[in-house]
C-alpha cells in the first residue's frame, strides 16, 4: 500500500523557555543548518546562541502562538486533515524538528499497512538546511526503522507551472490596489550554502548565473530559484520591474548571507519615494514564526518608523483550496501510478 508523508519545518511544544531551548538546539545543532564540524557547532550553539535567544524566541513566539498551538503545526495539521478527506491513502504529518517527528510519522503509516511512501517536503525551493534535511533525515530512519519501507520524494516544486499560477492567484487576491512596491522576501541562507549544495560545481552566485534560463547548477541552486518565482509571478501579475523587489531575511551569524537583506531594504525605502508596499514570502507555504513576527511586526516596525505609510502582510498559501488540490494532484499522481 501506498502513503503519504507531510513534511514540514517544525516548532517548540509551548512558549516556554525551556521548550524553545530545546526546539533551537535540535534545529541548530543539524549539520545541515550550521554547517560547521560537530564540535564548533556544539560550542556555537550553547555558548553564543542558546544562553540569550531562547528566552528572545520565546517572546517573539507568544506574539504569534495560537489557542490552538503553533500557527505552522496548527496549518499543517489542517491542512493534512483536509488532504486525508480527498483521498484513500494513509496520510501522516510530520516535522523535521520536534513533534510529530518524521519517525513517529512513518511509523504511523507502517502501522496502516503502507510499504511505499510518497515523502512531501513543504519548500518550494531547494536549499540544504530545508529539502536536503528532510530528505536525509527520512532515508536515515527509514533505513534504521524501517528497512522494508520504500521511500520516495517530491523534488522542489518551485517551477511548476499549476503551482505558479495558484500562488499568483493567492497573492493576487490579497494584494491592495494602490502599491508602491511588491517585496518578495525569502528566508535567507549563508552564501556557502549554495556552493556546497551544488553538486556540479558551475555556481557563480551572481546574476549573471542565476538568470541564464538554463544551467545544471539551477536545480540546487537556491537564490536562482527564488528569482525564478519571482519573476514568474511578476509576469503573472503583469506589473513592471520598478514595482517588484527581491530581498532575503532571518539571516543568522556574521557570515555573508544572500542579499539584499529585508530589514536593510525597508529601512532604506522611504527616502527612495516609496512609502506604500505590500510584501509576500514564497519560501513559505504556511505562516510561522518568521512570517508573522519577523515580516508581519518586526520589519513593518522598521519601515513605518523610517517614513514608510503603509505596510501589507500578504499571508501564506496556508489553507487555500487551489494548494491543497494541488497536493492532492500530485498524491493522486502517485498512488494512480
Amino acid at each position: 500500500m501506498k502513503g503519504i508523508l507531510l513534511v514540514n519545518l517544525g516548532s517548540p511544544k509551548s512558549t516556554s523557555v525551556e521548550d524553545v531551548r530545546i526546539y533551537l538546539r535540535e534545529f541548530l545543532m543539524d549539520k545541515r543548518v550550521i554547517d560547521v564540524p560537530w564540535i564548533i557547532r556544539k560550542l556555537i550553539v550553547e555558548l553564543a546562541i542558546l544562553p540569550k535567544r531562547p528566552k528572545e524566541s520565546a517572546k517573539a513566539y507568544q506574539s504569534i502562538w495560537w489557542d490552538e498551538g503553533s500557527p505552522l503545526v496548527v496549518i499543517s495539521e489542517r491542512i493534512t486533515q483536509k488532504i486525508k478527506k480527498s483521498i484513500n491513502n494513509p496520510v501522516a504529518l510530520a516535522m523535521r524538528y520536534q513533534q510529530p517527528s518524521i519517525e513517529k510519522g512513518l511509523k504511523e503509516l507502517e502501522e496502516q499497512g503502507v510499504t511505499e511512501t510518497l515523502v512531501i517536503p513543504l519548500y518550494p525551493q531547494y536549499a540544504m538546511s530545508t529539502t536536503e534535511t528532510v530528505v536525509e533525515k527520512a532515508k536515515e530512519i527509514q533505513k534504521k526503522r524501517f528497512p522494508k519501507m520504500h521511500l520516495s520524494f517530491l523534488p522542489p516544486f518551485y517551477k511548476d507551472e499549476e503551482y505558479l499560477d495558484l500562488l499568483t492567484k493567492n497573492i493576487k487576491t490579497k494584494l491592495p490596489k494602490n502599491f508602491d512596491l511588491l517585496i518578495f522576501s525569502y528566508h535567507g541562507l549563508p552564501e556557502r550554502h549554495i556552493f556546497k549544495t551544488d553538486i556540479t560545481k558551475t555556481c557563480r552566485l551572481d546574476n549573471s548565473c542565476c538568470f541564464e534560463k538554463e544551467l545544471p547548477s539551477h536545480s540546487y541552486c537556491y537564490r536562482h530559484q527564488c528569482y525564478y518565482v519571482t519573476e514568474q509571478i511578476k509576469k503573472r501579475l503583469g506589473l513592471e520591474d520598478s514595482k517588484v523587489m527581491q530581498t532575503f531575511q532571518s539571516r543568522l551569524g556574521k557570515d555573508p548571507w544572500l542579499k539584499p537583506y529585508t530589514d536593510y531594504t525597508l529601512k532604506n525605502l522611504s527616502s527612495k519615494g516609496i512609502k506604500k508596499i505590500a510584501i509576500v514570502a514564497p519560501a513559505f507555504v504556511s505562516d510561522c514564526l518568521e512570517t508573522l513576527e519577523e515580516l508581519a511586526v518586526e520589519n513593518k516596525e522598521y519601515f513605518i518608523e523610517n517614513g514608510g505609510i503603509e505596510y501589507n502582510y500578504l499571508e501564506c498559501l496556508n489553507e487555500d483550496d487551489n494548494w491543497i488540490q494541488w497536493l492532492i494532484n500530485k498524491i493522486n499522481n502517485y498512488t494512480n501510478n
